[in-house]
């Protein structure tokens, strides 16, 4: 894997995350904290389709996204993204610092935003705290960008599956936010786009400065001019040429 592409890749996300966050925030911030469009109407049809069952379900998945679990996740993607013990006891404290550094700055973002949550009447689940971006939604998705971006480095055979099954965990804890009511869909898409951002920083800066948290070197390619490794001071080293097996046995003419 190319280092540089890695960075390049990873710069283009964050910039086009944090780009699609700012004006977000911005329209959240000039409309006073109201609601946005589609907000309502999906807000309005998780009140309408509420089932026992699901609501249970969507508890439990939303739990997932908040305390301890999360951080267990990223130590796991820590573990998978070295290839040796030595590498994994620095990928894993980065891993775990990316999270926590997100999840802070993030709780910054929230208290100078500063959106009321959607009406309680509507709620079925616990809550607190500012409204934008969803806490639970940025945790989630930046959990599940670590993994995916772990699997993608380090997981040799069915990845595709295994980062689709993480990708719909990260979307769907997110969901469930806006299905029990604690929160308006473009608090969701916020915490999206923020973790977008945040991953892709710490993405950027881990391929280009740490390549032994298992990004691995690619051999730079030799700068016009510089002598071959074969070549020495003296100049080329002289190999014996390989024999003509049809000229084996010939005595050259007198």
């Amino acid at each position: 894997m190319n280092r540089g592409r890695v960075a390049e890749r990873a710069g283009t996300l964050a910039l086009g995350a944090w780009m699609a966050f700012a004006v977000l925030a911005a329209v959240v911030v000039s409309d006073q904290g109201g609601p946005l469009y589609l907000d309502h109407g999906l807000l309005s049809w998780s009140v309408g389709h509420r089932p026992p069952e699901a609501v249970a379900l969507a508890r439990g998945l939303t739990a997932t996204g908040t305390g301890v679990v999360p951080y267990a996740l990223v130590v796991v993607a820590g573990l998978i993204a070295g290839r040796t013990w030595r590498r994994r006891l620095v990928a894993v404290p980065l891993a775990a610092l990316c999270l926590g550094a997100g999840q802070a700055v993030r709780y910054g973002v929230m208290e100078l935003v500063a959106r009321p949550r959607p009406p309680g009447h509507d709620w079925r689940t616990q809550a607190s705290g500012w409204s934008f971006p969803s806490g639970h939604a940025t945790t989630a998705a930046l959990t599940a960008g670590l993994l995916i971006a772990a699997l993608c480095l380090r997981a040799p055979r069915g990845r595709t599956v295994l980062c689709l099954l993480v990708a719909c965990w990260g979307a769907g804890v997110g969901l469930t936010r806006v299905f029990l009511g604690v929160h308006w869909f473009s608090d969701v898409a916020g915490g999206w786009l923020f973790a977008a951002g945040w991953l892709g920083i710490c993405v950027g800066a881990a391929a280009r400065w740490l390549p032994e948290c298992g990004v691995p070197r690619v051999p730079r390619a030799p700068e016009p001019g510089t002598p071959h490794p074969s070549e020495t001071a003296d100049g080329p080293v002289e190999r014996d040429a390989p024999q003509d097996p049809h000229r084996r046995g010939r005595s050259r003419p007198s």
